[in-house]
C-alpha cells in the first residue's frame, strides 16, 4: 500500500511515467522525502538508510574510516556518503511533486464518471471444507492453512497449529534475511570483480611500460651498432 494513503499501484496497468516512480526497495511508490543518487536513480530516504545501516555497521565492526558507502539497488553503482549519512543526499523535489499529483489524480478517480465499473475488492480465502469459515490458522504438521473449525472439528485435531499472521510474518522475515544474506554476498563478489578488474588494468599498464622499455633500448643498441659500423668503415677508407 502506498504509506499514509492506502492505495497501492497496479503494476500490471502501470504505465510511464509513474512506472518510474516505484522505489526498488520497497517495491511501492517513493515515501518522501525522495533522494536522488549520483547515478540520477531515486530512493526513498527511508529505504536507503536501510541499506546504508548495514554496511556502516559492517564498517564499525571492520574498523573502516570511509563507512558510508553503499551500492545503488538499480545498476549497482557505488554511492559515496559524506558525514551526513543519507541526510546529505538532495531531495528530488521534482518526483516528490509528480507523486503528489499522481495521489491526487488515484483519490479522484472515484468521484469521475467512467463507464467501466471498479473492481472489487479481493475475495478474503475461505475453507474449503467449512463453507465461509475464513482461513486462519497454519497448520505446522501438514505445511497448509486452514481455519479454525479444521482444528477443532476437522482433519487437523491432533495437529500442531499456529496463527496465519506469525507463520506468514515469520516467513517473510526469513526471505527477507535471506535476500539481505543474498545482496551481502553479491556486494563481497563484486568487490572481488572491482579489485581483480583494477589488477588486470595494472598488469595491462606495467606491461605497455615494460615493453616500450625493451623498445626504447633496442633502438639505441641499434644506434649504437649503426654508428660503429660508420667508424669501421670511414677506418678502412
Amino acid at each position: 500500500h502506498f504509506r499514509g494513503t492506502g492505495l497501492k499501484p497496479d503494476t500490471h496497468t502501470y504505465t510511464h511515467p509513474y512506472k518510474q516512480l516505484i522505489c526498488p526497495i520497497c517495491l511501492e511508490l517513493f515515501n518522501k522525502p525522495v533522494v536522488i543518487l549520483p547515478c540520477q536513480h531515486n530512493l526513498c530516504r527511508k529505504c536507503a538508510n536501510e541499506l546504508y545501516q548495514p554496511s556502516l555497521f559492517q564498517a564499525r565492526t571492520t574498523m573502516m574510516v570511509n563507512s558510508g558507502r553503499f551500492r545503488c539497488p538499480s545498476c549497482r553503482h557505488e554511492v559515496v556518503l559524506d558525514r551526513h549519512g543519507v541526510y546529505g543526499l538532495q531531495r528530488n523535489l521534482l518526483v516528490e511533486n509528480i507523486i503528489d499529483i499522481y495521489k491526487q489524480e488515484v483519490t479522484l478517480l472515484p468521484s469521475l464518471s467512467s463507464p467501466l465499473p471498479l473492481p472489487p475488492p479481493p475475495a478474503l480465502p475461505t475453507c474449503s471444507d467449512h463453507e465461509g469459515e475464513r482461513v486462519n490458522i497454519y497448520c505446522l504438521t501438514c505445511q497448509v492453512p486452514t481455519c479454525s473449525l479444521c482444528k477443532v472439528f476437522g482433519a487437523h485435531q491432533s495437529c500442531q497449529v499456529a496463527p496465519l499472521t506469525d507463520i506468514y510474518q515469520q516467513q517473510k522475515d526469513e526471505l527477507s534475511g535471506g535476500v539481505s544474506s543474498l545482496v551481502a554476498v553479491n556486494d563481497k563478489i563484486q568487490a572481488l570483480i572491482d579489485e581483480l578488474e583494477e589488477t588486470c588494468r595494472n598488469i595491462e599498464e606495467n606491461c605497455k611500460a615494460q615493453k616500450q622499455s625493451v623498445c626504447d633500448k633496442f633502438s639505441r643498441m641499434v644506434s649504437i651498432l649503426d654508428e660503429r659500423h660508420k667508424v669501421r668503415v670511414w677506418s678502412s677508407l
